[in-house]
Order: C-alpha cells, then structure tokens, then sequence
C-alpha cells in the first residue's frame, strides 16, 4: 500500500470525519465517537488518496471492477476511477432493496458478467454487516470476489464476518487505531 495517500487519508480522516459523542451505530451498538468517513473522502485530498489505494489494490488483485452497498461504496468506487491505475476499472453499486420497476436490479452500473473479477468496497466496517450484503448480493449475480477492502476498520469484529462471507483478501486502508488512538473502550 502507497505511503504517502495512506497517510493523506489517515489525516483527512482526523481532520474531518473523527466525530466525538455519544452514537447509535447501524449495528445498533452505541459508541462514544463515529467515524463520518464521507466527511473526508468527499474532499479532494482523501478522495484522491482513497482511488489511488484503491486502484492500487485492484490492480493488484486483477479486479476489473470496484464497487459495494450504496452510500458506502460510491465515492470510494468512483474514486477508484479516477485514479491513476483506474482507467480499465469500472464501477458499480448494490441496492439496498431491489428496484420494483425498471430493470429491478440489485448491481447498478455497467453490465457485470457472470465471473467479473470485482474488489468489493466499503468506507466503515464494523460488525461487517453491510460488506457482508454486498458479497452475498454480488455472489447471487455470479461476480468473483477477489477481495474486500474498507477505509476504515473499527476493530469490532468486521474482518472475521467478511472473510466467513468469502469476501477474499480483505484490506483495511487504515484502523481506529490510526485515527483515535487514545478513544475510550465502548
């Protein structure tokens, strides 16, 4: 992994999505502090920082296409793009729900062949519940996963439920611990 966008997204990431106070995670456990990651990654320097990691990571695992569940997965996925090493990537993004007019499609982007190697990602993991729906979403639509990576890692438990899901190689860009060292335990 790149150093120095590592390390512009581990800055940004303070600066502008570090939220203190008391939180209800979309696990539903409370916490005392949140991470906003699209705070960051919507701003310029963490946008570039996260498709250069990312497209880095790509390429590195042969994906030829980036995305996961919607809101998480879309700047991150379109970062990707627009990074240098991104030109051959496309993106896409998993419904929430499945659309009941129109195509009613759970993958929404370009169409993605049945064994597209795609990099499934996502800007907070938790519990990896959301990571976890997009690997099953894009299994049903017959995609190889050939990895997972998330902005962020909150060190509570995500990893383990990704990889059990067979969300392949999984890759924190960065961890709490990089950005709240001195937190409280919740």
């Amino acid at each position: 992994m790149s150093t120095a966008p590592r390390e512009t997204l581990i800055e940004q990431l303070r600066e502008h999505a570090l939220v203190i106070g008391e939180v209800t995670l979309s696990s539903g456990k409370t916490a005392s502090y949140y991470i906003d990651a699209k705070r960051a990654i919507l701003r310029q320097p963490a946008f570039a920082a996260v498709g250069a990691l990312v497209a880095e990571r790509a390429g590195a695992l042969g994906a030829t296409a980036v995305g996961g569940l919607t809101m998480g997965a879309d700047p991150i996925a379109s970062a990707a793009l627009a990074a240098p090493g991104g030109e051959e990537l496309i993106a896409f993004f998993v419904r929430k729900e499945k659309k009941q007019h129109g195509l009613q499609r759970w993958v929404e982007g370009p169409l993605l062949d049945p064994g597209t190697r795609v990099l499934i990602v996502e800007d907070v993991v938790t519990t990896g519940g959301s990571t976890v729906k997009a690997i099953e979403r894009c299994r049903e639509e017959g995609l190889e996963i050939v990895g997972t990576v998330a902005v962020l890692d909150r060190l509570a438990g995500g990893r383990a439920a990704i990889e059990a899901a067979g969300g392949g190689e999984y890759t924190p860009l960065c961890t709490i611990d990089d950005i709240h060292p001195d937190r409280p335990e919740d």
